[in-house]
Order: C-alpha cells, then sequence, then structure tokens
C-alpha cells in the first residue's frame, strides 16, 4: 500500500487543493490483496471483484440484501440478564458488552425481522459477528427462541444467518445451555410444518455448529466460509495427521455431505425465495 499512501494520495490531494481524501476510499481485499474503490465493493455486496471472496458483513446488511426490496420490520428482543455469573477478565463483563453496544449500535449477537423474501412471507434471524464475534450467550439464545416463535405464529419459515465464533465464555455454563435451547427452537419450527433454513457464513464454529445450526431442512452456505466446531490446529494436534487441504472451508463441507448448496451472496434472496416456495407446496397450491 506505500505506493498509495507516498504517491497516489499525494497527487489527488494536490489536484484537489486542500480538500481530504477519505480514509476509506479503498478497500484491500483479504484474500487476493486487490484494491477496491469502497463504492464499488458495497455495490457488489462486499464480494471481491477479483477473486470473489466472500467479506463479512454486518448483520444490518445482511437483513437488507435478504428481504425483497430491502424492507423489512425488525423485532424487539427478549432482554437477558446483564452479568449472570459477575465474570470478570481483562475487564468486567458489563464493560465489554457496553463497548460492543456502543460500537455495533446493538443490543447482542443477533437480530430478527420478517418481510418477503421471493414474494412470501418469512422470518429471518442474524447473527452478528462484529457483537462479540458473534458469540451466543443468553441474549442469542432468547433471540432464535423469538425468531422460532414469530414464525410459528406467522405460518412462516424461519431462515438463520449464522456467524459465530461460539459459546459466549462470560456466561459459562448459561452460554451452554443455549445449545439445548437453540435446537428445541428449531423443533418448534418443524414441529409447525414449516420450513427452517440455515445459512452459514464466515465463521460459523463452536457450540453454534454443534446446535441448531446442523439441523436445517436445508443448509445453505456462502463460497469459502470457515465452519467447524474445533478449530483446525486443535484437530491436527489430537488426531496427529495433516489435514486436507480446504478443511473445513464450505465447499469441502459440500463435497462431503455436510451442506446441501453454496451460493453466492448476489444470488442468495432468489436461491432462499425458490426453495421457500418449494418447501411451501400447499401454500403455493392455494394462491
Amino acid at each position: 500500500m506505500s505506493w498509495l499512501t507516498e504517491f497516489v494520495r499525494p497527487k489527488i490531494r494536490t489536484l484537489l487543493g486542500r480538500r481530504e481524501v477519505p480514509e476509506n476510499l479503498w478497500v484491500q481485499c483479504p484474500a487476493c490483496q486487490q484494491m477496491m474503490f469502497h463504492t464499488e465493493l458495497e455495490k457488489a455486496l462486499r464480494v471481491c471483484t477479483h477473486c470473489g471472496h466472500h467479506m463479512r458483513v454486518t448483520a444490518q446488511q445482511r437483513l437488507a440484501w435478504t428481504f425483497d426490496g430491502g424492507v423489512f420490520t425488525r423485532i424487539e428482543l427478549p432482554k437477558a440478564p446483564a452479568d449472570p455469573l459477575r465474570f470478570r477478565d481483562s475487564k468486567r463483563y458489563p464493560d465489554r458488552l457496553r463497548e460492543a453496544r456502543e460500537k455495533t449500535q446493538l443490543d447482542d449477537a443477533v437480530l430478527v425481522a420478517h418481510g418477503a423474501i421471493g414474494g412470501r412471507r418469512a422470518v429471518v434471524a442474524v447473527m452478528a459477528f462484529e457483537f462479540i464475534g458473534g458469540s451466543m450467550g443468553a441474549a442469542v439464545g432468547e433471540g432464535i427462541v423469538a425468531a422460532a416463535r414469530l414464525a410459528v405464529l406467522q405460518d412462516a419459515p424461519l431462515v438463520v444467518f449464522t456467524a459465530s465464533g461460539g459459546a459466549r465464555m462470560q456466561e459459562g455454563a448459561i452460554s451452554l445451555m443455549q445449545m439445548p435451547r437453540t435446537v428445541i427452537a428449531s423443533r418448534l419450527v418443524k414441529e409447525a410444518g414449516l420450513p427452517f433454513v440455515t445459512v452459514l457464513t464466515d465463521p460459523t464454529t463452536g457450540g453454534v455448529t454443534a446446535s441448531f445450526t446442523m439441523l436445517g431442512d436445508i443448509q445453505i452456505a456462502e463460497p469459502g466460509a470457515e465452519i467447524g466446531f474445533a478449530g483446525a490446529r486443535v484437530i491436527e494436534q489430537t488426531v496427529r495427521e495433516k489435514l486436507p487441504e480446504g478443511f473445513q472451508r464450505a465447499e469441502y463441507l459440500l463435497a462431503h455431505g455436510i451442506l446441501d448448496m453454496v451460493v453466492r451472496r448476489g444470488e442468495m434472496n432468489a436461491t432462499l425465495g425458490r426453495l421457500i416456495g418449494l418447501l411451501r407446496v400447499k401454500e403455493t397450491e392455494a394462491a
């Protein structure tokens, strides 16, 4: 990047006089290292136009791109205990929560909304990796349960986008209890005869992978997404073998039957709409 900062930026400033050049004018792809205009990248839904690498996005962006026309209604989620264990590491847990909320403008690591996908009503829950690594604590568990109940109430399919580093260590066993709670939430949807679709994005790991994520009627992933329970290095040290190339990536899991499909971000809305239509045969026939 030195040629950009030392040559291109001074040239631009000279041409534009004293006007400052925005720091976020360029974005570098973490996969191929190519530079792209920020506006160009946003237009491409934060997918590298050179190599196709799918960059991480915010939960709010995910909702806007998933619903038809970016129109949706968010619901208020139940509140969870702020600091059930009075946990402290390098800082107090309430301080971490406050900093994360100020930085992301989110209450916790999940958003739930309802609207239309492919012209059919749907409920969508999106995990926010930007909020303490998308870790699953009591608030996330409450959010997934609330999404399931809303889907049943509206007689609508439930789509969950996952992005998480796993359980939230600051909540200890309470965090681990969210694994069976979210599994029960998925059962609520299935017992009502409604489609339950999971979309695994980068990264989906730990207790989130080991619970509701792998219970979808249809399991989708974005290209290149890291998906697994334990880290690759931990697995290598345990089995004392070199792992295959691309292990724990979406394409590897698709080839080995863990996923049903890998879908590019720009095609996700259309794909979800088509799947919902296929899974809701009765609704299609009634129309």
